[in-house]
């Protein structure tokens, strides 16, 4: 068995459906589950949508329901041509008067909660794997929608919810599995799920790599293909280096570093269930589907390379804590990180001192609530405009010299903390936002100069 998930440009009109179902077509025999994102841009439309009904402005929140509307029209009716598309347009039609319905609402009293979010964001994927599902099977494709609400099952965490894998089994078990063994493909929206009393959440942004990675776990597939629309994951970012390479195969854990780290092929947390049950990830091109992709395994091979990518995080805020009256004090880094924890706002690097505390967050709009908390601890100061570049590769292990190598290649660059160590897999280290372009080049072609043909096309 096998999970394909295609991203939003690879369902991003019919002709990328068309292109996915031929895909499909030719992984038949291996029995896929097919998991589909929002046709591109869609969450983003329907994010600014509930906004506008969220301050009262019901009218720019039809508008853009309306131009959505049309938009899923026209692509079904391409797809599915005229007699098929009448039977499908109800169906069509009652997901948008739905939507309507949401936005007046959220008008009407003024409020847009994380709860109605969820909701509001929810049917780019509903309505898209509603759609696909008829296209696959008017292209002779035994295809049947399931709904990924009845089986994605979460907290009420809304916006970011947490999956909850026991009952997800059971009921992937119910609704898809028996679909598998009659030979059918199910069609499944990524990034929605729901609670157990039914109330529609989503697993947050890039959550649909996600979804494909539970799907893939749960039911025990032999892989699970990321389809987007890139041919893998890059040496960096090649809009940034013209000489990135594409990585042939690299290890769990430096793909999951990369991806937090700002490599935007994959969601971060995509890799977690798939790790645990030791199943490969491959990123594949849906325009270019004869490209081998990237082969994310447990245990890459061998790259006589230091490293395997450099990756740049952007839009960093560093917050700097100092407190010459907190010398040794117990507790004191508890306090600060009980504060991040409130606000529910992630830290990435952390840097100390007998009496200062440095972290960086990719979270700016809570900062000015968190450092009235952490005043009352100690003096706060923040900085935004940094960003953390971040070099990983599994062969800095134990590695002497590394850092100095790293560095030396840098001798005019301001940076402002370094990290090394926490994972034995990355050095890490924050600078000037403006200046992130140029030090990636540079170190992109200071540890790239000779790449391993094993490891790099």
């Amino acid at each position: 068995m096998l999970v394909m998930k295609f991203g939003g440009t690879s369902v991003e009109d019919a002709t990328a459906i068309d292109r996915a179902a031929k895909i499909v077509a030719a992984r038949r025999e291996r029995r896929p589950v097919v998991v589909v994102s929002a046709m591109a841009k869609v969450t983003d439309q329907l994010l600014a949508a509930g906004e506008a009904a969220g301050t009262g402005d019901s009218h720019k929140a039809l508008e853009l329901s309306r131009a959505l509307r049309e938009r899923h029209y026209a692509t079904a009716g391409e797809l599915l041509g005229t007699g098929l598309f009448t039977s499908f347009h109800a169906e069509l039609e009652s997901e948008f008067d739905a939507l309507d319905e949401l936005l007046r609402g959220i008008a009407a009293v003024g409020e847009l909660t994380p709860r109605t979010t969820d909701l509001v964001a929810s049917f780019g994927e509903r309505i898209s794997s509603c759609m696909i599902a008829p296209a696959f099977a008017a292209r002779d494709l035994p295809a049947v929608h399931v709904d990924s609400r009845a089986c994605i099952v979460t907290d009420a965490n809304h916006t970011k919810a947490v999956p909850l894998f026991p009952e997800i089994d059971l009921r992937l078990a119910h609704y898809v599995r028996p679909l598998l063994e009659r030979g059918q493909i199910p069609i499944m929206g990524g990034f929605i799920g729901s609670t157990r009393d039914g109330a529609t959440t989503t697993l947050g942004r890039g959550g649909s790599d996600f979804t494909a990675a539970i799907v893939g776990a749960s039911l025990g597939a032999e892989a699970i293909e990321i389809w987007t629309d890139v041919d893998g994951m890059m040496t960096t970012d090649p809009r940034v280096s013209k000489d990135a390479r594409r990585i042939r195969s690299i290890s769990f854990d430096e793909a999951a570093e990369l991806a937090y780290f700002g490599a935007k092929v994959l969601h971060p947390a995509t890799l977690l269930p798939a790790v645990q049950k030791d199943i490969p990830v491959l990123v594949l091109n849906s325009r270019n589907p004869s490209c081998e992709g990237t082969r994310i395994i447990a245990r890459a091979p061998r790259c006589r390379n230091y490293f395997k990518a450099i990756a740049a995080k952007r839009r960093i805020t560093i917050v700097d804590v100092v407190a010459t009256r907190m010398l040794m004090a117990h507790g004191f880094l508890r306090s600060i990180f009980e504060v991040f924890d409130r606000h529910r706002c992630p830290v990435d690097m952390v840097s100390t001192s007998e009496v200062s505390v440095s972290l960086t967050v990719d979270s700016t709009e809570a900062i000015p609530e968190i450092a009235a908390d952490l005043e009352k601890l100690a003096d706060v100061k923040y900085e935004g405009r940094k960003a953390i570049v971040c070099l990983v590769g599994e062969n800095i292990r134990g590695t002497r010299g590394i850092a100095a190598k790293v560095f030396g290649a840098l001798p005019d660059a301001n940076v402002r903390m370094i990290s090394q160590g926490a994972s034995e897999i990355n050095i890490s280290f924050v600078v000037e936002e403006d200046d992130v372009d140029e030090i990636v080049r540079t170190l992109h072609k200071v540890f790239f100069a000779d790449p391993d043909p094993a490891v790099f096309a």
